[in-house]
């Protein structure tokens, strides 16, 4: 009996501790996409050097960067953050080097998104294949709708990328620095135990883990 009572208080501690950090990752993400999304869309709007358009293009991909990178642990992201630029900046250079010589064309982006794809796998990188390939697809893409000056495209999805990245890492650095929910892991927790001989009960205090 007191067996299963243990189990049972490890169980919805666990839980509860799951479900806080659950939220606080989700706020702290969230706080990290607004940032990076006001940042892009300031720094673009003060320079006038695109149109309205382009500048929430910039804060859509810059909040994706944020989300690619922002993970639970700081050398998680920060590994997320190499993957991330690496990819992105060998896609960015093959579409800065077509649009500067052609416009865009449907068998352009599929001959890049092949180029990229057999160059990283022959290098060794094949974990970054994925992302370089639909970064030049969006690229390319955005590049043909807005078709006039398309060759500024890759330059101003690089800007956006590096201001995702960096809010990203910095919000997994300051969740690593936040009091540690899994602390909670650690909080005692009463379970009742068999009454003493002398008809008395007492209550002994166990953490979580003793728990388990």
């Amino acid at each position: 009996m007191n067996s299963i009572m243990r189990r049972t208080g490890g169980t919805s501690v666990r839980s509860e501790r799951h479900t806080d950090q659950a939220i606080s990752h989700g706020v702290l993400l969230a706080v990290c996409c607004l940032l990076s999304y006001k940042i892009i869309i300031v720094l673009l709007t003060v320079s006038r050097f695109v149109p309205r358009d382009d500048e929430l293009l910039g804060g859509m991909w810059a909040v994706v960067a944020t989300i690619f990178v922002f993970r639970r642990c700081y050398e998680e992201s920060a590994n997320a953050a190499l993957m991330r630029a690496s990819a992105t900046l060998f896609s960015f250079g093959l579409c800065l080097i077509y649009l500067l010589i052609f416009p865009f064309r449907p068998w352009g982006m599929v001959a890049l998104i092949a180029i990229g794809a057999i160059v990283l796998e022959a290098i060794g990188r094949s974990e970054d294949v994925i992302t370089a390939c639909i970064t030049t697809a969006v690229v390319l893409v955005v590049a043909g709708i807005s078709p006039e000056h398309a060759w500024k495209q890759p330059i101003l999805r690089l800007m956006d990328t590096i201001v995702g990245i960096v809010v990203g890492i910095l919000g997994a650095w300051i969740a690593q620095r936040l009091p540690r929910l899994s602390s909670l892991s650690n909080t005692p927790f009463p379970v009742p135990r068999e009454p003493n001989h002398d008809g008395t009960s007492r209550r002994t205090y166990h953490s979580a883990d003793e728990a388990n």
